[in-house]
């Protein structure tokens, strides 16, 4: 008997510790619930809730309508900007433009509210641009233009939880530039991006600048041959047989760096035209070297006009450069006709040189005067010799004849009144045309 009540006095111990056991994995069950079931409510406060309330509004959303403004009459309102990220070239030849931005659009549609969950959900974000209405905004001025889809497409919509919208996305254009060329290479150009609706007119859709700063440019913009001194934003709607249609433009203006033209093509051409004038020092009997000269600088300089003009359009009116590279081929050729003035001239003093000998052999053979006809009359002939030398002695030298003379011959005087003049005239044509055109640009930047 004593046997079985020690048996029976062990049997509760071990009760007792089996339910503490029990009672310590439960609560480890238990705690460990409580963390899925928190961690559970995160992910659907953040990931399920978002989908739930996209399939909400979207679910009885119809992108074919048009949000209703203030009071369900007004005109949709859509605030534009952009930021302007490169301006890879501008073609003069073609008067087009490229450039790459970030286009945003953003205004308010009522269909699209949500709960935000105490501002646990921002807003919503969307890739297809189909799902929600859009505005019909294009370029009027654009000639071509893409998307950028590596490695994804650039776009997005967010829409947050007053129903705002907003609509971000990168593309590259190339735009038309109408350009007047009449002061190139002197000259500013004024280049338009212009944005419109196509087929909603202002009374149904209306396109106005953001507040504050509608165009962002990126820094440290580099141009090879313009610098963007500064961009003006304006509107620009127009009215045809439909409707008016809201229009935004902003136009940047470019001033041409001078610097590229001054060295590839002012400074060569003067070098050319003083390089001709090389010719007025050279011996008037070296005739292949002068004339070798001449119509070498006058086909380097037809040349280098072609060049220039390759590179324009063909325009109806005179441009700067035109000017510069006319008068620089006329001041050439001009060397190259004052040799052939200079070659007549040296042939004709070899003439008459060859007549007075032929004269004075001719008055060689013939018999001196009669020294008795000099007698005859002398009271009257020799009064007259003496006036004649007094009026000589009181008339002043002419400085330029008293120069002149020292070279006997018309040919020299020709090549050293061209050593003078052609300089001189090309120095004053500098100064009237430097002081012409840069005196424009000035007027017209005011």
């Amino acid at each position: 008997m004593r046997y079985d009540v020690e048996n029976m006095a062990e049997v509760p111990t071990t009760v007792v510790r089996w339910i503490i056991v029990l009672l310590l994995f439960l609560s480890v069950v238990h705690y460990s619930s409580c963390n899925q079931s928190k961690s559970g409510v995160q992910k659907v406060n953040f990931r399920e809730k978002e989908k739930q309330v996209l399939d909400q509004i979207l679910g009885r959303y119809d992108a074919r309508i048009r949000p209703s403004g203030e009071n369900g009459t007004e005109p949709t309102v859509v605030t534009v900007n952009f930021y302007l990220r490169s301006i890879s070239k501008i073609d003069d030849y073609k008067m087009e433009y490229s450039v790459q931005l970030t286009f945003r659009e953003q205004w308010l549609d009522e269909r699209l509210k949500f709960n935000d969950f105490n501002g646990k959900i921002k807003y919503l974000t969307l890739t297809d641009a189909a799902r929600v209405w859009m505005p019909d905004l294009f370029f009027s001025n654009e000639k071509e233009g893409h998307f950028h889809n590596i490695i994804m497409p650039n776009v997005y919509i967010r829409i947050f939880p007053y129903g705002s919208v907003l609509y971000s996305i990168r593309i590259s254009l190339t735009l038309s530039c109408p350009m007047n060329l009449k002061l190139y290479p002197l000259d500013r150009q004024v280049c338009s991006l212009r944005m419109a609706s196509y087929g909603w007119t202002t009374n149904d859709l209306v396109f106005l600048w953001k507040d504050g700063d509608p165009v962002q440019v990126v820094k440290n913009l580099h141009l090879p041959r313009f610098t963007l001194e500064k961009f003006l934003t304006d509107y620009c709607n127009s009215k045809t047989n439909t409707g008016e249609y809201s229009c935004l433009k902003v136009d940047l203006l470019f001033k041409r760096e001078f610097s590229y033209y001054l060295i590839q093509i002012y400074i060569p051409c003067c070098m050319l035209v003083i390089v001709s004038w090389v010719s007025f020092w050279l011996d008037q009997s070296a005739v292949p070297a002068r004339v070798s000269l001449g119509v070498t600088t006058l086909l380097t300089m037809a040349t280098q006009t072609s060049g220039i003009n390759a590179s324009l359009p063909p325009v109806s009116y005179t441009k700067a450069i035109d000017v510069w590279t006319g008068v620089c081929l006329t001041f050439v050729f001009g060397a190259l006709l004052e040799f052939a003035l200079v070659n007549y001239a040296s042939r004709s003093d070899m003439h008459r040189e060859n007549m007075k000998k032929q004269r004075a052999a001719c008055e060689a053979l013939d018999h001196g005067p009669d020294p008795g006809d000099l007698m005859e009359d002398g009271n009257t002939t020799f009064p007259m010799v003496r006036q004649c030398e007094i009026h000589m002695q009181q008339s002043r030298p002419n400085c330029c004849k008293t120069w002149l003379s020292k070279f006997p011959t018309r040919s020299k005087r020709i090549d050293v009144i061209s050593r003078i003049t052609f300089p001189l005239v090309f120095a004053l044509f500098n100064l009237i045309y430097w002081s012409t055109y840069l005196f424009r640009e000035e007027a017209e930047d005011q």
